[in-house]
């Protein structure tokens, strides 16, 4: 009889178990979110359920670069909380001691990109990726900053207050284009709505939105400007996403 209670008890277990990992992984579930084109903010708090009211310059939410999401589904078990579109609070226990931290984004799904680089002062670099481009705050120190941008892990550097980018140009589809640069390839709305954000917060584009390669596989909008500390960001997006690495040669 004890035996048959036992597997009864292990079958009821391991049936709740594929529940919730189904649940995790349907497609009408709030938990498939990190697979979304913008990743939900979903934390799992293990001690207690703390939530903190976000200011209204947090939630860009689908148009953010931080990915976040509106939402409020919420999924509970009796060992730990989730919630989708609430910020949360967590402590994590080392061997010296605990440390408590708000998690603010999610990674993106596959394999995220990290991309460090100088700046010359993290409060004017906080200002623009934090407030200006909407990108989530992750870990930082006296030295360096974590944000999120789409998930991705970018990290801004302190190396001096004399720094600033040094600029070589090469010329694509009649543009001089600064190199370095770096940013992402985002869906046509996306790139709308972040050109008009970036305007209305006064930046200076180095090249102006517009259209290149038209006609072409590699049709695509394009934009550049600089971060305070003369890095240069090129945002664009594909008309075709699926051409994004469409090889053919282009002719100079």
């Amino acid at each position: 009889m004890q035996r048959r209670i036992l597997f009864a008890t292990t079958m009821m277990i391991s049936s709740s178990t594929r529940l919730v990992a189904a649940s995790l992984s349907s497609s009408t579930s709030p938990f498939r979110g990190i697979g979304n084109t913008a990743s939900r903010a979903v934390v799992f708090s293990r001690r207690r359920r703390v939530s903190s009211s976000p200011s209204s310059s947090t939630l860009w939410g689908l148009r953010s670069l931080r990915g976040g999401y509106e939402g409020n589904s919420t999924f509970s078990s009796t060992s730990t909380h989730a919630t989708i579109g609430e910020f949360r609070s967590d402590t994590t226990t080392s061997g010296e001691g605990e440390t408590k931290f708000v998690k603010l984004a999610d990674p993106a799904p596959g394999s995220p990109f990290h991309y460090a680089f100088p700046v010359h002062s993290l409060s004017a670099a906080k200002h623009f990726y934090g407030t200006i481009l909407g990108c989530s705050e992750g870990r930082s120190s006296s030295k360096w900053q974590d944000y999120s941008l789409h998930g991705h892990q970018i990290v801004c550097h302190w190396v001096g207050d004399n720094y600033r980018c040094i600029d070589y140009y090469n010329p694509v589809d009649g543009d001089e284009v600064p190199v370095p640069h770096a940013g992402l390839a985002l869906t046509v709305e996306q790139f709308h709505d972040l050109a008009k954000r970036v305007r209305e917060a006064g930046v200076d584009f180095i090249i102006e939105p517009h259209l290149r390669f038209e006609g072409m596989p590699g049709e695509q909008w394009t934009m550049f400007f600089k971060d305070p500390s003369g890095n240069n960001l090129e945002f664009k997006a594909m008309t075709k996403v699926e051409n994004l690495f469409a090889k053919y040669n282009v002719e100079d």
